[in-house]
């Protein structure tokens, strides 16, 4: 018999321990796997494809202490929530550190099993781990698996349904040292008496107390007496120790029991101190004389392969396809016998305008599948890793450096992962700064420009433009430190998980998952703003159709506009217009040049900019879009998560100085050079 339709099942494991790929296996689920702790802000839903039984995806935690918003989520939502069982998912190849978590959520006394994932990991080390030992030791169903290939997941899944149906929790209680244990006894008894509810999770309370958890005991509501005697017992319990601090003798109670769980249930091949494959490629991959240029070298190459002769070929069938289907749109107005400016609107503007955006999937495609690949393997934790050592001259940690790298997806989440980091003033610059790292929806106007003035260089000239972009997030954060937002930065801790070989569905989730969202934008956003710019090129203010463009809504707004970007190289309305656009979606730049040009395809358009620019000020161009405000969804997004309409446009005012000080920079300096 399967459990009841509708049950819940909380997913909770820590930062990298494949949580996340048990998910998507579970589910069907195509949401992206990520590989650096952080990458699962708020929790999500899915259901399981076989049955009714809802999964709700937690973020990744390290324990059950608020410390930062991960942690606090999941508290919450489990304490608060009610899921009806806890699947814990821990890493076989880290079981000790993982088990730390483990033993909080037993003590919750919650329904819960226990998958021990990566079991593929810890047999390729020539390691050991009884799970059937573990089981008798923890109380609860410890189940082998492999999620990333499926290994062992019906098993995982009885196991699930076995345990919701007899609905208890943990069959044994973990004992810890003798202190410990008399000490939260004596806190037992004194709370009871003070007519303290525990709501029978007295094992998860009173450890939290011990570690003296704010929340927890405001959660209890304790009274002044209440807290004035559990003070004296805390003080009594940290007397016991040569820690003499509370939170690290709860915590080596913990590790004590895990140790000793372990030493019975687990059997390690590796002798202590041995070298891991991972370990030996650390060696050069994070040291401090070859890391950066290890992470320059593979970004230029992930670049060039992107926007080498692989991508231009595909960019090209794309635009072949586009251009059949503009043949075949034409021959259904003709026998329509359609009116000039239905020809007009449909093929100029809709096939044409956002056939040049889709001109650039493939480009798109490739480049995150490079990602996918740097961070499925494990290395762009160590790319977070490195880059603190620079972020810190900033003002900020590798924490920081999180966000950032998501920026190069989209502006919107990665401003939006700031909120994970505690510390206020951090949070506020790394917010400020992000938008400086290039999203993928300025990659067709790189590739635009490139391929026409720089066609030797195309790969160069973008990897140029990323480059730059964090030059300027430097500067700028410098700037920042040393006026508005000065602070010392906090300290970093992360984890760098072992690297592994990405799958290939993993990888073509990642891809699929950024390009579903890149085609819904060209189907919705960027079709709606072609329409809208064909509106305001055909018609005057007055309402009436014009037949020359000079007098068009959109000539006249550009004509008043130019002249502010006279000194930067690109003082005609056109080009005006089309960084208007682009602040609702930076794809329709390319877009807005095809309609306002009237070039059916990318190789019309390329004859007639190559007159409109030099490579000098098609340069410039490039660096003013690379830096000025992003989108507004990302406005709305930086306006949210600032909580401040005052910082929010002291972000976009920076950007756009940035934006119009790089640029003339640019344009004037290289006019005295050449």
């Amino acid at each position: 018999m399967g459990a009841p339709d509708g049950k819940v099942i909380a997913l909770v494991g820590n930062p990298n321990c494949g949580k996340t790929t048990l998910f998507n296996a579970l589910t069907g689920s195509q949401q992206y796997v990520g590989n650096w702790p952080g990458v699962t802000v708020e929790k999500k839903e899915g259901r399981m494809k076989e049955g009714g039984l809802r999964v709700m995806d937690l973020p990744g935690i390290y324990s059950l202490s608020p410390y930062t918003m991960e942690e606090i989520i999941a508290r919450d939502y489990i304490l608060d929530g009610g899921p009806d069982l806890l699947l814990n998912i821990v890493d076989g190849t880290n079981l000790e550190r993982n088990l730390y978590l483990s033993l909080q959520l037993l003590e919750l006394g919650l329904p819960t099993v226990i998958a021990v994932n990566m079991m593929d990991d810890v047999r390729a080390k020539g390691d050991q781990i009884d799970c059937g030992m573990l089981s008798q030791g923890l109380g609860v169903p410890v189940i082998p698996i492999t999620a990333r290939r499926g290994e062992n997941l019906p098993a995982l899944l009885s196991a699930v349904e076995d345990c919701l149906q007899r609905g208890r929790g943990p069959a044994r209680r973990i004992r810890y040292d003798d202190a410990t244990e008399r000490a939260m006894g004596r806190m037992e008894r004194m709370l009871n008496q003070q007519g303290v509810d525990f709501g029978g999770r007295n094992r998860f309370y009173l450890p939290k107390l011990l570690e003296d958890d704010g929340e927890i005991k405001d959660r209890l509501a304790l009274s002044e007496e209440a807290r004035r005697q559990m003070e004296q017992i805390v003080q009594d319990y940290e007397a016991t120790s040569r820690y003499g601090d509370r939170e690290t003798m709860v915590a080596d109670a913990r590790y004590r029991a895990i140790t000793e769980l372990c030493g019975e249930a687990v059997i390690k091949n590796q002798r202590p101190g041995a070298m891991t494959l991972s370990d030996k490629i650390d060696r050069i991959a994070t040291s401090r004389i070859f890391a950066l240029p290890v992470f320059l070298f593979l970004m230029f190459l992930m670049f060039s392969l992107t926007f080498g002769p692989v991508g231009r070929v595909l960019g090209e069938g794309v635009e072949a396809l586009m251009a059949a289907v503009g043949n075949g749109v034409r021959t259904l107005l003709d026998a329509a016998c359609a009116s000039p400016w239905t020809y007009s609107l449909l093929l100029d503007a809709v096939v044409a305008g956002v056939g040049a955006v889709l001109s650039f999937l493939p480009q798109i495609m490739l480049l995150f599948f490079f990602l996918s690949l740097l961070e499925d393997s494990g290395y762009m934790a160590r790319a977070a890793f490195i880059m603190d050592r620079l972020l810190r001259k900033l003002g900020l940690s590798g924490k920081s450096f999180i966000p950032m790298l998501m920026g190069f997806g989209c502006t919107t989440p990665a401003v939006m992962a700031a909120r994970t980091m505690e510390n206020e003033k951090e949070r506020r610059m790394t917010i400020m700064l992000t938008p400086f790292m290039s999203c993928s929806a300025r990659l067709p106007i790189y590739a635009l420009f490139a391929s026409i003035f720089f066609p030797r260089y195309t790969g160069l000239v973008i990897f140029a433009m990323y480059l730059t972009g964090m030059l300027v997030a430097i500067l700028c954060g410098l700037l920042l430190k040393k006026t508005v937002l000065k602070e010392d930065n906090s300290t970093f801790v992360m984890e760098l998980p072992p690297y592994r070989l990405p799958t290939l569905k993993s990888m073509g989730l990642h891809m699929w998952d950024k390009c579903k969202g890149f085609l819904i934008r060209a189907g919705t956003l960027i079709f709606l703003m072609t329409v809208l710019i064909w509106l305001l090129q055909h018609f005057d203010f007055h309402l009436r159709m014009v037949d020359d463009m000079s007098q068009s809504i959109f000539a006249v707004a550009g004509s008043t506009l130019a002249p502010v970007f006279a000194p930067l190289g690109f003082g005609f309305w056109q080009a005006s217009v089309a960084l208007l656009t682009g602040l609702v979606a930076k794809e329709t730049v390319v877009s807005s040049f095809m309609l306002l040009y009237g070039c059916a395809d990318k190789a019309a358009l390329g004859g007639i900019l190559a007159t409109a620019f030099t490579p000098l000020s098609a340069l410039s161009f490039l660096v003013f879009v690379l830096l000025y405000m992003p989108c507004v969804s990302a406005f709305a997004s930086i306006c949210r998560e600032m909580n401040s309409f005052k910082w929010a446009g002291a972000t976009v005012a920076l950007q756009m100085g940035a934006a119009y000080l790089g640029s003339l920079l640019v344009f004037q300096v290289g006019s005295l050079l050449l």
